[in-house]
């Protein structure tokens, strides 16, 4: 339990002895509650500088339940590690007894603290139960796994006067913590860990597929080793249905290690509790490259990294290159060409790194613009094509070669009007086509295998309202919809795509979850990364706006893409090096990095990378 502490509420000034080295602020720890009214928020600790680690005072003598309290829920967003200070304004065994890694639960403007526990009251009793209130944003769980949540949230937190030294403390309270938003982002950050696929692989010597786990630690304390201990722990519940990882069940590290950070060669050493039996060369590299990719989020800069066992005996070791090659990532594969359509509904495509605005046409039937095409999709490999056409109604699939034939189209729609019909197409790194038919009478999800096979309906049991718009990400495991409910408003949610499992159920999306709960309309999606999407939506009451969602609904830091007017249509990449591309009033643009937008064609649409 913590707080985010905006006023109402008398507090001492805030004592703070500064290291220059060590970068250490005290927060206090007896502040004043309120002495009259109703709920009060406990005030919020001031925002600090990136490498400044806080830590809260201990209980002062003799202070009263309202200032244990306040106390408390400083110390609880600190950055102490092991919750030590929060620990001393409990009586012994409730130290003993609470587990704060359980669950944390994010309240949206603080945490609210009831008149029962004002500083001048309860004193004259020797017991006192103080109830936290506030509006619930989101929890953490004890994978360190986020969800957005709503409603209400309500506490109680008892203490009692010890009878020998007269001293508060509190005697029983929930397991876990409690903070506000802001508070929240200041103590942690997101972090992608990585798994690999359950059910897929790719290329001809079948790579297995990375795919992202994201997670959240604490940002100032030890987060490199708090993240290896999550990455050894395995997915969350969520992913690890559909995802799966080579270390071998009850792989920890070693007892007492911490402050895992790379040397001056930018490596990092990993002793684990494992003996080299245990560990098969090509299982090994495979861990190895879990590690990198998961440990380059906080070490950009990160070369390589050894996996050690018992003894200091080196299990293995594996540069960037080597688990780039032992893996098929997202991020580390650069699209050749942003392809989109003409005025005339053909498909053209400019080279990624060009900074001009010369589109030539693609070679094969989708470049000679006569199926009036309305959406495009470019296999990952840029080797093949889908395009819908006739209005909407068609899915063409070929190659991206001159002398390929069209052919009938392996999908129809019977939808009444294009936005009845058939959405943007998309392709998964196995080479799968996923596209919805949007026709109210006969909605369906569909999955072409190779692009060629025959479409396959998904079912995807939990969902309530109607497809709009999919996109499946590049690991093939995870799909973003778009939903629409009957009253007209809008849901961005992400699906885990399960295959069959010998069960002949086929394939279907499950564990529907939210990826920005506070959009009610949302007019285009695109994968930017292992992770996250790029929206154009808006919320209620508001306007239309472009921003980044992470898939498990958290809200991310930075700044969002640059307004503009109009957004029909975006493309996004998972290398995020690659320019942003919209489909707008002003036709095709472009936002390189560090760049406004730029026109690249007034006629064009449908913009897309491959994907």
């Amino acid at each position: 339990m913590g707080a985010d502490r905006e006023g109402g509420a008398r507090r001492r000034p805030v004592r703070a002895v500064g290291y220059a080295a060590l970068g250490v602020v005290l927060l206090t720890g007896c502040a004043s509650m309120p002495d009259s009214g109703d709920l009060r928020n406990v005030e919020s600790t001031p925002r600090q500088d990136t490498g400044v680690r806080v830590f809260a005072m201990p209980p002062a003598d003799g202070a009263g339940p309202g200032e244990i309290m306040q106390g408390f829920l400083e110390a609880l967003t600190s950055d102490d590690p092991q919750y030590d200070t929060a620990r001393k304004y409990l009586t012994a065994d409730a130290a003993s007894a609470w587990r704060p890694e359980r669950s944390t639960t994010v309240l949206a403007n603080g945490v609210s603290i009831g008149p029962d526990c004002r500083a001048g009251g309860p004193e004259a009793t020797d017991s006192v139960t103080c109830v936290l209130a506030g509006s619930r944003v989101a929890s953490v769980d004890a994978q360190q796994a986020y969800q957005p949540a709503g409603g209400s949230y309500r506490g109680k937190v008892h203490l009692t006067r010890d009878a020998k030294n007269g001293q508060w403390r509190i005697d029983r309270l929930p397991d876990g913590v409690v903070m506000g938003k802001s508070d929240f982002q200041r103590n942690y950050t997101s972090v992608d860990k990585y798994y690999f696929a359950s059910n897929m692989a790719v290329g001809a010597t079948g790579q297995p597929v990375a795919v992202a786990d994201p997670v959240f630690v604490r940002s100032k304390v030890d987060p490199m080793t708090q993240v290896v201990r999550s990455l050894l722990s395995g997915p969350s519940s969520w992913l690890g249905v559909v995802a799966r990882s080579d270390f071998p069940t009850g792989t920890a590290l070693q007892k007492d290690v911490a402050g895992l950070a790379p040397d001056d060669q930018n490596k990092l050493t990993v002793p684990l509790n494992l003996k080299a039996s245990q560990v098969a060369a090509s299982k090994c590299s495979e861990m190895a490259t879990q590690m990198l990719f998961t440990l380059r989020n906080l070490a950009p800069t990160l070369e390589s990294v050894e996996l050690q066992g018992v003894g200091g005996h080196r299990l293995c070791d594996l540069t960037e290159e080597g688990a780039e090659s032992a893996a098929w990532h997202g991020t580390s594969k650069r699209p050749e060409y942003l392809y989109f359509l003409d005025g005339k509904h053909r498909l053209v495509r400019i080279p990624t790194g060009s900074t001009g605005t010369g589109a030539l046409q693609v070679p094969g039937p989708l470049g000679e613009g006569d199926k009036g095409l309305q959406s495009v999709a470019v296999s990952r490999d840029e080797h093949s094509a889908a395009g819908v056409g006739d209005e909407g109604r068609s899915l063409y699939v070929t190659s991206l070669a001159s002398g390929g034939s069209l052919g009938d189209p392996l999908v129809t729609s019977q939808g009444a009007t294009p936005a009845e019909r058939l959405t943007t197409p998309s392709w998964d790194a196995r080479g799968d086509l996923w596209v919805a038919d949007r026709d109210p009478h006969r909605p369906k999800l569909y999955v072409l295998e190779q692009g060629v096979a025959k479409p396959e309906e998904v079912a995807v049991p939990d969902l309530s309202g109607q497809i709009k718009d999919a996109r499946v990400s590049a690991d093939g495991v995870r799909i973003a919809l778009v939903v629409e409910k009957k009253d007209g408003k809008q849901s961005l949610l992400i699906g885990r795509v399960q295959h069959d499992d010998g069960t002949g159920q086929g394939i279907s999306v499950d564990g529907l979850r939210s990826a920005a709960p506070d959009l009610e309309q949302v007019s285009a999606i695109s994968w930017a990364g292992d992770s996250r999407l790029l929206t154009v939506g808006q919320e209620q009451g508001g306007v239309q706006q472009m921003r980044y969602v992470q898939v498990d609904g958290s809200t991310l830091d930075g700044p969002a893409p640059g307004a503009l007017p109009g957004v029909k249509a975006i493309a996004a990449s998972e290398d995020e090096r690659v320019p942003l591309v919209a489909y707008s009033d002003d036709g095709i643009v472009r936002l390189p990095s560090g760049a406004q937008w730029q026109k690249v064609d007034k006629d064009g649409t449908a913009p897309v990378y491959p994907g």
